[in-house]
């Protein structure tokens, strides 16, 4: 509905009009020149006029679209190091300069209309309502975004849920690009929510390389094509350092096309990995959905000594407990009284290599260090949305863990394994070639920590040897900025360190920085796979205070005794921990908001004529096999087959789909012509004479995020894969992509499925046959359609925006079946 106000305008500003026009056009306020109206415009530059003019919408009572403008005014003047236009207030703005200004006023207020088109939020509860199932810190952000509202969840429900963020990298986006434009390019959901930032392959020094001015235009196309409000460029930040310094909330839910999206654990968000097709999704619909995990639970107690952060935490973590084994398919959720002693840059460290430890996501329960963390952010947008959940008491858990803080130490972990972790004396004295500081595991506190640890090592006298390669890469502008204010920046460089743009650097190995054959590094990097920082590298895995100490001699150090040398009174008045007498505000914990009692009633009227559920077995017996064979068989029937070819543990995406070949290939067949190369160089020859089901063991599919893994085996001809287990992102990839996955754990079945094998996938009994041999295998029916579809994107071709709630309804079962309830809250089924 149109709305009008009335003002004087003393300025013929063109910029200024046009901001009238878009207040008109995008929010329907009509803004009169009156003479003599109460309200006026002193002659200004353009950014004192549209300061004034959020002033008068202010007092006019549009709250909304005055803060838009005042935001647009804020990052003109805001500089350029953290993420503003840095124009000058008092100047007046060439023509260039007024179009940017301009653009922000028209993305901003688009965003308003963006906000208003959404799902109104859930109502939140002060305390847990009687009767009400226990549930841990992950269920409850599941059940305040579950789009039906039950109030609660528990592991196996599959839900739709509304999002709170989208993420991705430019080198992730191109591919996002690509399935975008596929399905028509029909709009994102918030142009306000959609974080994209440039930093796995950018850089000056290869700007003017055609793949690397690719990405860039593609992501410069997003911002504008979108009118994206939260865009900063190139090599600003790594897409997830800045997101969780600045933006990410707790209680949020967070998705991205970077595995290390669940970094914003470390504030209390639910930030989950996934993959390209995966993320497009939502970022078009604003919802996606999830088969809820198990959650696992990680008890800190007592303190760690002093220097010891979250990167040798995570490291002593998956030393203790090893990575793809209690974490695996699972939400680990990190709590106890020694949270007390964890910073939340200490947290960013854990909760980012928990993608590492085989998580779906790593989240901390947010507390007084997160609320003070949050409240000293710059935009008020960015803290108002918090809602702060915690676990109940009696929330069920897979399982738990303590972990005493004080036993942590400085730790490696050894080439080419983030879990062959050994306490750093014992590899103490490896010769290196390069020494590595960043990555977007490094946080802020790493790199002052790793400054200073420098700075002792200069105060006594050691002097950096000539042999080898230094390099620091900080997470972020701002973060460069305060290392040059602290003077620590010029540390790095009296070390021999050189200071790189922010981005992902040594820990991709795919843009200008890449390690070389047979070179040895210590890095402070998340990942050390074979190949990841360059073909043929060496890296082992370390904090920055150990790549620091290690960097003078360049063999490997332990750090105690510079970190025992660290003035401790000083690092704590930088890092800004010093106790203060100022008053504290606390959090105030909430519970997730459910249906009225009438809705109850009706739903659980419904569900008491159901007998079977496809996600979580039969009701009565509560046999998870029984609920998804068939009673009967179909008409026709949907018999897959081929011949086996083994594959071992731990197979990542890094090496069925190299780094290398990321910018250059587009389509299935061009990247299985690549598919594992460097680790089974006989393995597309063996696809291509019939040996086109792979056959493999635990976590297939671990690592990056990349879904290029699945398009690899796909253009190499794989047909199925069936493996003990999947990384949890890997795993969604397969059906989105309309690859068939199937997990069988029987070591019968392994032992018979040898190279060579011929084997039958029976889709319609749900079993797979060797010889005279069967065994059954889960398949939720959900994945069966997307395979039967083709995957995601041929989902949205034929459904639409509605895709999920249409496939969450779409149950498929068996002539005489009875199976109303699909995880979904929906209770209709369709016959075959």
């Amino acid at each position: 509905m149109s709305q009008e106000i009335n003002f004087k305008i003393q300025s013929d500003c063109p910029s200024i009009k046009q901001v009238l026009a878009y207040l008109k056009d995008i929010r329907s306020i009509t803004c009169n020149q009156e003479k003599g109206s109460s309200a006026s415009l002193p002659p200004q530059n353009f950014l004192g006029l549209l300061k004034s003019l959020s002033e008068t919408l202010l007092s006019a009572g549009f709250g909304r679209e005055a803060e838009a403008l005042a935001d647009v005014y804020g990052i003109s003047t805001l500089s350029t190091d953290f993420g503003g236009l840095g124009y000058n207030t008092n100047a007046q703005l060439d023509q260039k300069e007024e179009a940017e200004a301009l653009f922000l006023v028209s993305a901003w207020l688009e965003a308003l209309n963006s906000a208003d088109r959404s799902k109104a939020p859930a109502t939140h509860l002060p305390s847990r309502p009687e009767g009400r199932r226990s549930m841990t810190l992950s269920e409850k952000i599941f059940a305040a975004h579950d789009i039906d509202r039950r109030g609660e969840v528990k592991p196996g429900d599959v839900v739709r849920v509304n999002v709170d963020w989208i993420m991705a990298s430019e080198l992730s986006w191109k591919g996002m690009e690509s399935a975008y434009e596929a399905l028509g390019k029909p709009g994102i959901f918030r142009n306000d929510r959609f974080w994209l930032a440039g930093d796995h392959v950018v850089d000056p020094r290869i700007k003017d390389i055609p793949q690397v001015k690719a990405l860039v235009r593609s992501s410069e196309n997003a911002r504008q094509q979108f009118k994206m409000t939260e865009y900063q460029g190139m090599n600003y930040t790594i897409m997830h350092t800045e997101f969780c310094r600045e933006r990410a909330q707790p209680g949020m839910l967070v998705i991205g096309s970077d595995s290390h999206t669940c970094s914003a654990g470390s504030v209390g968000a639910l930030a989950v990995g996934l993959g390209v097709a995966d993320v497009t999704m939502p970022l078009i619909t604003g919802e996606t959905w999830f088969r809820i995990p198990e959650s696992v639970n990680i008890k800190f107690i007592n303190a760690p000594s002093p220097g010891i952060g979250g990167k040798d935490t995570i490291l002593y973590i998956m030393k203790e407990l090893k990575r793809n084994t209690v974490a695996a398919d699972r939400v680990v959720e990190f709590t106890g009284p020694g949270l007390a002693h964890l910073s939340c840059d200490a947290r960013f460290a854990i909760s980012n290599m928990t993608t590492e430890f085989g998580g779906v996501s790593g989240i901390f329960v947010p507390d007084q260090i997160t609320f003070d963390f949050v409240s000293r952010r710059k935009s008020p947008r960015h803290k108002r949305n918090s809602d702060y959940f915690r676990p109940d008491e009696d929330a069920e858990y897979a399982a738990t863990h303590v972990i005493d803080l004080a036993k942590v130490e400085s730790f490696v972990a050894r080439y080419p394994s983030p879990d062959d972790v050994v306490p750093v004396s014992e590899l103490e004295g490896t010769v290196l070639d390069g020494c590595f500081i960043g990555a977007c595991t490094t946080a802020e506190e790493d790199l002052i920590l790793g400054a200073m640890v420098l700075e002792v090592g200069l105060r006594k006298g050691l002097v950096p040897l000539k042999h080898g390669k230094r390099k620091v890469v900080p997470g972020s502008l701002p973060i460069l900025n305060r290392l040059k204010t602290l003077g620590l920046a010029e540390i790095y460089t009296q070390a021999g360190f050189q200071i790189g743009v922010p981005g992902c650097s040594y820990c991709v190995g795919m843009g200008a920085d890449r390690a070389g054959e047979g070179e040895v590094w210590i890095s402070s990097q998340n990942r050390n796979f074979k190949n990841r920082m360059g073909k043929g590298a060496i890296g082992h895995l370390g904090s920055a205070a150990t790549v620091a100490a290690s960097s003078f001699g360049m063999k490997i150090t332990d750090p105690r005794p510079f970190l025992d040398a660290i003035d401790q009174t000083r690092l704590r008045e930088i890092l800004g921990s010093q106790p203060t007498n100022a008053p504290k505000t606390s959090p105030v914990y909430i519970e997730p908001g459910q249906r009225s009692s009438a809705q109850t009633a009706r739903v659980n009227q419904r569900e008491k004529k159901q007998t079977l559920s496809p996600w979580n077995g039969n009701l009565a017996t509560g046999n998870p096999v029984e609920s998804f064979l068939p009673v009967s068989l179909p008409d026709t029937q949907d018999i897959r087959q081929g011949r086996v070819q083994c594959l071992g543990d731990f197979i990542d995406t890094d090496a069925l789909a190299p780094s290398e070949i990321l910018t250059s290939c587009t389509t299935n067949e061009e990247f299985g012509q690549h598919c594992l190369k460097h680790t089974h160089p006989h393995f597309r020859s063996l696809v291509k004479d019939g040996f086109n089901v792979v056959v493999a063991g635990h976590a297939f599919g671990c690592g990056s995020s990349r879904e290029n893994a699945v398009s690899a085996l796909l253009g190499a001809g794989v047909i199925c894969v069936i493996a003990k287990s999947f990384a949890f992102i890997y795993g969604r990839n397969q059906p989105n992509l309309g690859l068939l996955g199937i997990t069988i754990v029987d070591e019968s079945f392994h032992e018979a499925a040898v190279d060579g094998t011929s084997i039958d996938i029976d889709m319609d009994r749900f079993r797979v046959r060797i010889g005279e041999r069967e065994w059954p295998f889960e398949f939720s029916i959900m994945e069966k359609e997307l395979i039967q579809v083709g995957g995601l994107s041929n989902a949205f071709r034929k459904f639409g925006s509605k895709l999920f709630e249409v496939m969450c309804k779409q149950t498929k079962v068996h002539a005489g079946d009875t199976l109303p309830n699909d995880g979904c809250g929906n209770g209709q089924g369709l016959e075959w």
